[in-house]
């Protein structure tokens, strides 16, 4: 019994760490990619100008650590609120051009189009109609979001066996049954890989809408380095993005893990 217990016991630490350890993974290659680029600046004597030395640019972060958490707040404050609301859209829309023909004829080629416009530009209107404000990050991470998460979806959707759905209809199940049990269920690990690809355009997206002006996130510590010439700081903020991006990487595989749980290791 004790036995037993030790290893029921064991089980849910062990998939603990293996929601993690994607998170541990990135983190790991963040650390050899620095060291091996220490190592580089090093033996070849790259100037501080064309590429500082990994361990400095720590050490700026280091300095000022409220700046650079302040900015790492704000910015994956936009990233979270636009990635959330893009990616419900999508899901949602995917699903309804799923089922309507009509509509997925007519709009979805105006998505196309949308998605053809620079990200820059858009940027520029959409903080010329909402000012410089969070909403307008957020609308920005929004319409980098959604558009992959349609096509996904959509895919999803498509992938479905149809003679899934005839057995299933065999036995009486409603067109929402079918798509509550089978449709969608078959369709997250599309999502999943959408949500994956979207978390890193909505992060540069959120980043490069704090150029257009604001008062802090890694934007504008970046465009500061940048009109400083100060290339330290330049690398410390892309230091602090590649973190965030690899927490929100992390998160949505874990959020993979515990809801596609079918899916196994290849999912």
């Amino acid at each position: 019994m004790t036995v037993q217990a030790n290893m029921a016991g064991a089980q849910p630490m062990a998939r603990r760490f293996g929601a993690v350890l994607p998170l541990l993974k990135g983190l790991v290659a963040i650390a050899a990619v620095l060291l091996a680029v220490e190592l580089l600046v090093i033996a070849f004597g790259i100037r501080p100008y064309v590429l500082p030395r990994p361990s400095a640019v720590i050490e700026a972060v280091l300095r000022t650590p409220g700046a650079y958490r302040d900015a790492m707040i704000r910015t994956g404050l936009e990233t979270l609120m636009g990635f959330g609301a893009g990616a419900l859209f999508g899901i949602w829309i995917g699903v309804a051009f799923s089922r309507l023909r009509f509509l997925r004829e007519t709009i979805f080629p105006i998505f196309i189009v949308s998605q053809t416009i620079p990200v820059i530009a858009f940027g520029a209107l959409v903080v010329m109609w909402f000012g410089n404000t969070i909403l307008a990050k957020a609308v920005i991470v929004f319409y980098l979001t959604f558009f992959p998460v349609t096509v996904n979806c959509l895919l999803g959707m498509r992938a479905v066996d149809q003679k899934q759905v005839q057995l299933l209809r065999s036995f009486g199940a409603s067109d929402r049954e079918i798509m509550r049990k089978l449709r969608f269920p078959t369709a997250l690990p599309h999502i999943f890989v959408a949500l994956r690809i979207a978390s890193a355009l909505g992060l540069a997206g959120a980043v490069v809408g704090e150029w257009f002006g604001d008062t802090t996130g890694l934007g504008v510590l970046l465009l500061q380095g940048m009109y400083a010439e100060n290339m330290v700081a330049i690398w410390a903020s892309i230091l602090c993005s590649a973190v965030l991006g690899i927490a929100f990487f992390g998160a949505i595989g874990l959020a993979e893990k515990r809801i596609v749980f079918w899916g196994g290791e290849s999912s």
